[in-house]
């Protein structure tokens, strides 16, 4: 397959990459600056994707900073709402499929038990709140494709909770983390890897089923302390840098835009369509530490 990913620098768009090039794809990272998606220029963005001539595009570029978000919405709106359904309406227009990424924040956090695709939406702040407009306008605008929701994403590249979890144990015996918001650790290897399934499914078969909404992150939980205690775990039996984890609460780590006190997200669905699952968290976690300490 030839597959358009947009963004170059983001930690999906780069594992995308590394593994579809392992599996014998032709992965094409389309960014700036043929690719600006705070421009909000639909005929840029069309240009951009055609010139890539892909079978399917991943639509994995997005506004990330979560809390930046909060004081600029707007900008938040144009990459993550206005640019999703620009990239949509490309893919529609190329009459090839659409994969488009999104995120466990379009919901409130509060229910108790993992999120299912069908429950209702309830962002709690701008960046949950630009992403599910992206969702909608990805709907409206390219009904040949599937949202993938996913959450807690970590790799080898880019900023992340691992890196900067192994960057602090340098410097710090102790690490105050959060032992109240519980979600899956998700690696963005594991999510490539789900990705290229998915798409050579898309493309492969017209099934209606194939397309719409779908959860796709590791099988597991945890909360994010538990998650810093077995990054430690495993960085120190490595013999990289290793700290103590204190578990702290929501309210004594505050922020500027809320966290959603669950982001655990039920994947039934994807593997009874899809036939994916992704791996156990743990298990994913051992081959990015040892990338990331060399």
């Amino acid at each position: 397959m030839r597959i358009a990913v947009t963004g170059r620098s983001g930690q999906v768009a780069q594992s995308l990459a590394e593994r579809g090039a392992t599996l014998g794809h032709t992965v094409i990272a389309v960014g700036r600056p043929e690719l600006d998606l705070a421009a909000e220029d639909t005929a840029a963005v069309h240009a951009a994707l055609a010139a890539a001539r892909p079978d399917v595009i991943v639509s994995a570029a997005a506004w990330t900073a979560v809390d930046e978000a909060e004081s600029k919405p707007a900008a938040a709106h144009a990459v993550n709402a206005a640019a999703a359904g620009h990239i949509a309406a490309a893919a529609h227009a190329l009459g090839v499929p659409l994969i488009h990424l999104s995120t466990d924040y379009v919901f409130a956090g509060t229910k108790p038990a993992p999120y299912v695709e069908t429950d209702p939406t309830d962002p709690q702040g701008a960046y949950g709140a630009t992403k599910l407009a992206g969702e909608e306008a990805v709907c409206a605008a390219a009904p040949n494709g599937a949202i993938l929701r996913t959450a807690w994403v970590y790799s080898p590249f880019g900023a992340n909770f691992v890196r900067t979890m192994l960057r602090l144990a340098e410097s710090r015996d102790e690490v105050g983390v959060v032992a109240d918001q519980f979600g899956t650790p998700t690696s963005a290897l594991d999510i490539a890897d789900a990705v290229l399934r998915v798409a050579a499914n898309l493309v492969a078969h017209d099934d209606p089923a194939l397309r719409g909404l779908f959860h796709m992150a590791s099988a597991g939980d945890t909360h994010w302390a538990g998650f810093a205690e077995a990054i430690f775990a495993e960085s120190a039996a490595r013999g990289g840098p290793t700290a103590r984890v204190r578990h702290i609460t929501t309210a004594e780590y505050p922020t500027t835009a809320k966290r959603p006190a669950n982001s655990r997200l039920d994947c039934t669905k994807l593997a009874a369509i899809h036939g994916v699952r992704l791996p156990e968290w743990r298990a994913a976690l051992p081959a990015v530490i040892a990338r990331l300490l060399g």
